[in-house]
């Protein structure tokens, strides 16, 4: 009896249904393969932690420098855009109303999946930024944050002064150790981003003043 009704049904309408079911296989091994990737990469080393940056500012002068957001957030895109730019997977960092933003996405198998994060700043006591992850969503997967993470740390491109902490879900940025021209040393000093207060410590060679 099934095979008379199948039989019965117009030519257009049983490709239709079987074009519908190749297609949701070809989608379902393409999400089962995203998600080995993410996985994988629960396998790699943790990262090293960052070392102290040693800095003596005992021949340098301090200065202080008060920023906004949007200068800031100018300078760190522009960074981005000269050091790490990428064809396959840009990315964009965002400072927002309280948090740090940063969205790109993973291209997995010719399929680009949006990535955003919220990242809330908190400064430390030797001048270095740490990024504690708040929230994170990969297109409309429900995936762990500390995975998500661990593809960023393995497939996107960051400086070495950038420490992603998969585990701890969060990102150390070691300010202190940005190699500068002339010697510069920067600290950050203050990263109130609700109230658009952003300061900085910079550290001159006194040589530099031909002292």
């Amino acid at each position: 009896m099934e095979n008379r009704k199948n039989e019965s049904q117009p030519p257009k309408q049983r490709d239709w249904k079987k074009y519908f079911k190749i297609l949701a296989i070809a989608n379902g091994i393409i999400l089962l393969l995203l998600l080995l990737l993410i996985f994988l990469p629960a396998f790699s080393p943790a990262p090293d932690p960052p070392k102290e940056a040693q800095f003596d500012s005992s021949d340098s002068s301090e200065f202080t420098i008060s920023s906004t957001k949007a200068n800031v957030n100018e300078l760190i895109n522009a960074y981005i855009d000269k050091e790490l730019n990428d064809n396959s997977d840009n990315y964009s960092v965002v400072l927002g109303d309280d948090a740090v933003e940063l969205s790109g996405g993973i291209t997995a198998f010719g399929v680009r999946i949006p990535l955003q994060m919220t990242l809330e700043p908190q400064v430390q006591d030797n001048g270095d930024l740490l990024l504690v992850q708040r929230d994170i969503s990969l297109g409309s997967l429900s995936l762990p944050n500390d995975k998500v993470l661990k593809y960023i740390d393995r497939y996107y491109k960051t400086p070495e002064w950038v420490t992603i902490n998969p585990d701890e879900e969060s990102i150390y940025v070691a300010v202190t150790q940005m190699e500068l021209e002339n010697n510069f040393h920067v600290e950050v000093e203050q990263f109130d981003l609700p109230n658009d207060n952003l300061s900085f410590k910079l550290y001159i060679p006194n040589d530099t003043f031909g002292l």
